[in-house]
């Protein structure tokens, strides 16, 4: 680093935000009604767990054979203040083919979120600006301190459920919108919270 650190930005739009050419420090950040958000760097058991995750996932995907990938940490375009607005979950899906240029995911169908104490607000304010995007049909929240998940799930009438539904440390994870069923504990594998790990 040469010690210099960008101004940052007040306000800006998602084209100024995708031109942006960052802090200088190589921050990570996401628009939220037009103003910058710095992503803290998560702990290992948040990694490890949105690693796990996005394996379990992909490696379902290519076994069907089908047009769907997984993707770490994209960028996605909400519906609502679209043009100040670009946020970054922790796991999308997407059956949109890849295009040269692209920036934010097309037509994410499954968006992940890991929670951490620190991030919780946030996290679910971006749940719901990720309710606004048409295609998404499912919204997963899982959490980094306990075996423990919610799950956001469309109607066949367009609209999300008042309430999340709860899977505990010994549930199953349904994931209707890529066929996926597995056991939620698998996610936690190799964590200190996988189930009789030491520590």
């Amino acid at each position: 680093m040469n010690g210099y650190v960008r101004k940052l930005p007040t306000t800006m739009t998602v084209d100024e935000f995708t031109a942006w050419p960052g802090d200088g420090e190589g921050g990570k950040y996401e628009l939220v009604d037009g103003e910058l958000r710095m992503m803290s760097p998560a702990g290992t058991t948040h990694n490890r767990i949105q690693t796990r995750l996005a394996q379990i996932i992909g490696a379902h995907l290519d076994g069907t054979g089908g047009r769907c990938d997984v993707i770490v940490e994209p960028a996605v375009d909400i519906r609502v203040k679209a043009a100040y607005n670009r946020r970054v979950p922790d796991i999308g899906v997407t059956c949109a083919p890849d295009a040269p240029g692209e920036i934010a995911l097309t037509d994410p169908i499954l968006l992940i979120e890991i929670v951490s104490p620190g991030n919780k607000a946030d996290t679910w304010a971006n749940v719901l600006a990720y309710a606004t995007i048409p295609t998404v049909r499912e919204i997963l929240v899982v959490s980094s301190t306990r075996i423990f998940a919610q799950l956001l799930r469309r109607g066949a009438d367009g609209s999300w459920p008042p309430d999340a539904d709860e899977i505990a440390a010994d549930g199953v994870l349904i994931l209707e919108t890529i066929g996926l069923t597995v056991p939620l504990a698998v996610a936690y594998a190799r964590t200190y919270l996988a189930p009789g790990a030491k520590g």
